[in-house]
């Protein structure tokens, strides 16, 4: 009886040190849990969670006035210059009334060439011719720049023709930056314009703003940057109001993270100060990084969801930490910024 008793514990104490016998010679690839390092294990200033964003920030462009969207020029992942054409809205009207300004200010021009050149304004009025050319070859420019842009998308251009047209730009702006100052330093002794060239300063006010009214109907990229997301479609309405934005885009040669610091270790963060960057993503991958900013204000947490170690109810402050390398992170993606003494 006693005998029968005591077999059962032996097998079951055997079986115990089998199992810890196989466990201390496992393979290497059976691995124990990986616990997220915190800021007392590796004797971290703080811990702050946070998003990988753009060294420019995530540029959200829509409509500046409604529309139909007569054509999308990009699409993801499309590295773009400033000052390229993104979304073209319907431009016919705007288109009009170009042709209509142009003709005013030729008419205008005509009448104002018929009189006669009054004492000493001479100058101004070549002045005033210059500036006006300027404006059109300006904007001549920028057409052609669309062109040879749109050309290359579609195969049929090369990127020096691109470039060509960029430094054709350039120089146009540049010019009629000079004929402006030109313009303000013989105006101040020239005597006041006669009729007719009044009118034809108007007439050539209207055009400007006819131009812009179009020009206002193409969303352009404000930097050179990477289309990151398009929701823009050919035939949709767009509305200034509009979300989410037509296009998203940043400058993602260079990384940062936007980080949520707890206010209780403000006082322990200063600009300068290096961390390191990490996500669950690529555990045992730490990317160098600094910071860059501290923002001035505390306010509420912008986090949608909060992770179990992240449990807070204390409002935060935003930092920026700007990456020493892009790593492998993607833009939008969630990281912890741990913050060395």
């Amino acid at each position: 009886m006693i005998g029968s008793r005591i077999a059962p514990r032996v097998r079951a104490i055997g079986l115990a040190t089998a199992a810890a016998a196989a466990l201390a010679i496992a393979p290497a690839w059976v691995t124990r849990p990986v616990h997220a390092a915190n800021a007392q294990d590796e004797r971290w200033l703080a811990v702050a969670p946070g998003r990988v964003e753009p060294a420019s920030g995530l540029i959200k462009l829509g409509a500046p006035v409604g529309g139909l969207i007569q054509e999308v020029l990009i699409k993801a992942n499309e590295a773009v210059f400033a000052g390229q054409a993104l979304v073209r809205l319907a431009d016919a009207e705007a288109r009009a009334q170009l042709a209509s300004a142009e003709a005013q200010v030729a008419m205008r021009k005509r009448v104002r060439n018929k009189e006669s050149t009054p004492s000493g304004a001479g100058p101004r009025r070549r002045a005033e011719d210059g500036l006006a050319d300027a404006q059109a070859a300006l904007f001549d420019a920028r057409v052609a720049l669309d062109k040879a842009a749109a050309e290359r998308r579609a195969g049929r251009g090369a990127d020096a023709d691109v470039e060509t047209a960029r430094t054709q730009a350039t120089a146009a702006q540049t010019r009629l930056e000079q004929q402006a100052d030109e313009l303000r330093k013989v105006t101040a002794d020239a005597p006041l314009p006669i009729s007719a060239e009044g009118q034809l300063n108007v007439a050539r006010s209207e055009l400007q703003g006819a131009r812009a009214t179009l020009d206002k109907l193409t969303i352009r990229a404000p930097l050179d940057a990477t289309i990151l997301q398009v929701n823009a479609r050919a035939g949709e309405v767009a509305s200034p109001q509009a979300t989410p934005p037509l296009v998203l885009l940043g400058d993602i040669t260079a990384l940062r993270v936007r980080a949520e610091l707890d206010q209780r270790d403000l006082d322990k963060i200063k600009v300068g100060q290096q961390a390191v960057v990490r996500s669950e993503a690529f555990r045992g991958r730490d990317v160098a990084g600094k910071v860059a900013v501290v923002a001035p204000l505390v306010e509420s947490s912008r986090a949608s969801t909060l992770s179990q170690r992240n449990m807070t109810d204390v409002d935060v402050v935003e930092v920026l930490v700007d990456l020493a390398e892009p790593g492998p992170f993607a833009v939008g993606m969630k990281v912890d910024v741990y913050f060395r003494p």
